[in-house]
């Protein structure tokens, strides 16, 4: 009977130290996406998650660890496309539209998480490690849409440079956000610029 209760208490205890866990992720992060990650304190965090500033510190000594939590919180509320969905296009250009309206959509998803944590990446050092997942995402997704156009040469090297800045967020901000077309509208500029440098 004792073991029964201490396997209780242990359970109680395990579960309410997930919950203290994701409440301060949570708090983390939602300042991450309204004042961004250089100004998110301790403190903000702290009183968001209704919690004292050293039980932050106990869950997560050190900002890598909480911005590590952060970002895979964030990735499993807005998952990343998933490129495998145009590999079996064999059209480019069509694969092309289509990955950049999915992706230009998840863009305006997330724009308001993408334009502070890149406006931080020099100020926070956690950022650069935090976002290497997605860049080589990205690195992949470029290599897959560059594939089946049959540029050589320079060529090749100018089609894999319009087709790097096609995919950029900042690329998408200036399009759709910033000058209010739709992320389709967006995506076929981009696959007339692309079919150009092929």
């Amino acid at each position: 009977m004792a073991d029964e209760k201490r396997t209780y208490r242990l359970k109680k205890r395990a579960e309410a130290m997930s919950d203290t866990r994701r409440r301060i992720t949570e708090a983390a992060m939602e300042l991450h996406g309204t004042v961004g990650p250089a100004r998110t304190t301790v403190s903000a965090v702290a009183e968001r998650a209704g919690v004292q500033r050293h039980t932050v510190y106990r869950h997560f000594p050190n900002e890598e660890e909480l911005f590590a939590a952060c970002s895979a919180h964030f990735d499993e509320l807005h998952p990343m496309p998933d490129i495998e969905t145009w590999r079996t296009e064999a059209d480019p250009a069509t694969r092309l539209e289509a990955a950049l309206t999915e992706l230009y959509v998840h863009y305006a998803e997330t724009a308001h998480m993408w334009a502070n944590i890149l406006r931080d990446a020099e100020l926070v050092p956690a950022i650069p490690k935090a976002l290497a997942p997605w860049e080589r995402h990205i690195d992949d997704l470029v290599a897959l849409l560059a594939s089946g156009w049959g540029a050589r040469g320079a060529r090749r090297g100018l089609l894999n440079a319009a087709i790097r800045h096609a995919v950029d967020f900042r690329t998408w901000q200036t399009l759709v956000q910033h000058s209010g077309i739709s992320s389709l509208q967006g995506a076929r500029l981009m696959r007339a610029l692309v079919e150009d440098a092929a």
